[in-house]
């Protein structure tokens, strides 16, 4: 092969002249010693592991190396003399020849990927650089060509490239919202549904929001499920929002993983980089539906308990306001008894019947008061009590056309005490607040509902655009049967007085700001939770 090839470009290459006698013997078939320079170059080129073929002006081929016949299937006898185009397959767009000519021709070297076709008849991609050959009035005499079989490797960027597509369209077809962060908490790739979450929460880049918010919660959970490579599943997080979406809901689920570094650093060294794939499954339906069932017990459960509530403090109201002329009976009967006069013995009988009567009619009602069961006293979250009831009166607030304003504090702390009875605390404050603005006829009816803390109280401020409490009212309005409402129900004067003792029961106060004067604003305090309790 190295001799035919080699005589047929001595033959045609007018190069031939300048041939010495090295080359000469090699060409001839002596056996000589090929370690000279001139044998060492043909060596060098006929051994070179890439396909290699000489051509003059017009695409001849003169010469090929033993690549080139393994990789086109064409033998020296097979190719020499025909044209460079004998490989084509004819499927290479014509720009590319045209590229191809025009590059070469203005003495350029062309790097480019043709279609060509093996002997045997199959197609396979050529990587090919054709370089012009110049003499020494820099002129074209001939064109060495190179060229690499590179299907397999164009095949498998073609796999891969195709694999990342499918990756990104399973990513972006998922009904979940999809982000991987390095471990500098970047964002290297996410889906359509992980976007419109940074508009939609409007808090920054969501992925680093759900962080804070997982590390805070999981504290040093996190760092040693990221050590071991562990993931973590149906985390949930309440998220307050702006606009028409109001509060969403999210299940956080997150898996990290390691991808081996790929750059030339990393070639003798196992350099790594751990990622974290983050889901962010927007569970709001399904919270909202599990809400109102939630709202619907709650009703259920209240409205008996106030009930019951009711009738107890209307009796013990009633007990109450039985013992002030009890008292005044009690007084007269031992007065008259001091005196031992007999003309007013008849009086001081009615009298002692009253009294009996009395203390009977005391005694009745006193078996008649229903118990309150005890509830459990765990921490409690107020934002989460306050939210319930809001959405318990959110038809009254429509109906009586009122703005709500609700300013949670985002990590309030806890206290401890009675879910149940801090339910009917601040039911009780806000349906006063809906009835004090639908009495009063003002133009608008506004309810704001703030929630803060400091270094050992939690704040509730519950303020409305009502009529408001007159000052020299705001001593009395907690006493029993006391109302500022010129008709009352059946149970007038009482919530106050309710919510007092819930209050009382809680060690906490409650006050009416007087420096507001839109209206009422109670504040209402509550000890702290401590991590020892």
């Amino acid at each position: 092969m190295k001799k035919t090839s080699l005589q047929y470009l001595w033959t045609h290459s007018n190069k031939g002249k300048c041939i010495n006698a090295e080359l000469e013997a090699i060409m001839l078939g002596n056996d000589i010693d090929n370690r000279g320079p001139c044998g060492l170059f043909i060596e060098t080129v006929e051994q070179a592991p890439i396909a290699i073929s000489i051509t003059d002006k017009k695409a001849r081929i003169l010469y090929v190396n033993e690549e080139f016949t393994r990789v086109t299937g064409y033998a020296p006898v097979d190719i020499l003399g025909e044209n460079e185009s004998l490989l084509s397959d004819k499927s290479t767009p014509r720009h590319v020849y045209y590229d191809l000519w025009h590059t070469i021709s203005s003495k350029k070297i062309w790097h480019g990927r043709l279609i060509n076709r093996h002997k045997q008849g199959h197609r396979y991609l050529a990587d090919l650089t054709i370089t012009p050959m110049l003499n020494s009035e820099k002129q074209i005499t001939h064109y060495i060509g190179m060229h690499r079989n590179v299907t397999n490797d164009y095949e498998f960027e073609k796999k891969v490239t195709n694999q990342k597509l499918l990756i990104e369209s399973v990513i972006n077809s998922s009904p979940i919202a999809m982000v991987v962060l390095d471990e500098h908490d970047r964002v290297i790739l996410d889906n359509q549904l992980y976007k419109a979450l940074v508009s939609d929460l409007d808090k920054g880049e969501p992925g680093l929001y759900f962080l804070e918010l997982l590390r805070n919660e999981m504290g040093d959970m996190w760092e040693q499920l990221q050590l071991a490579e562990q993931g973590f599943n149906n985390r949930e997080f309440r998220v307050e929002t702006r606009g028409h979406q109001g509060v969403r809901w999210f299940s956080c689920a997150g898996n990290w993983f390691v991808e081996k570094e790929v750059n030339a650093d990393a070639f003798f060294e196992d350099n790594s980089k751990r990622y974290l794939i983050l889901t962010l499954t927007d569970i709001t339906k399904q919270r909202r539906q599990m809400e109102e069932l939630h709202i619907q017990t709650l009703k259920t459960m209240m409205v008996e308990d106030e009930r019951v509530r009711g009738i107890r403090e209307t009796l013990l109201g009633a007990m109450h306001q039985i013992q002030m002329p009890m008292n005044q009976i009690r007084a007269a009967e031992q007065i008259f008894r001091h005196k031992g006069d007999a003309q007013h013995q008849g009086l001081l009988q009615i009298l002692q019947q009253i009294q009996k009567s009395g203390e009977e009619a005391v005694a009745t009602m006193q078996k008649c008061i229903p118990e309150i069961y005890q509830t459990a006293i765990i921490p409690v979250n107020l934002n989460k009590i306050l939210h319930e009831m809001m959405l318990l009166s959110e038809q009254r607030f429509m109906s009586h056309d009122i703005e709500v304003h609700w300013h949670p504090m985002q990590a309030l702390p806890t206290i401890l005490g009675s879910e149940n009875r801090l339910r009917i605390l601040f039911k009780q404050l806000i349906d006063n607040a809906i009835e004090a603005m639908s009495e009063s006829g003002s133009g608008e009816s506004r309810l704001k509902i703030t929630t803060d803390s400091d270094a050992d109280l939690v704040y509730v401020c519950i303020e409305d655009s009502g009529p408001g409490i007159p000052p020299d009212k705001r001593s009395k309005v907690f006493e029993p049967f006391y109302t500022t409402r010129p008709m009352g129900g059946n149970q007038a004067g009482m919530g106050l007085v309710m919510v007092k003792e819930i209050i009382n029961q809680h060690q906490g106060l409650i006050e009416i700001d007087p420096n507001y004067h839109q209206g009422c604003r109670f504040i209402i305090s509550f000890p702290m939770r401590r991590a020892s309790e």
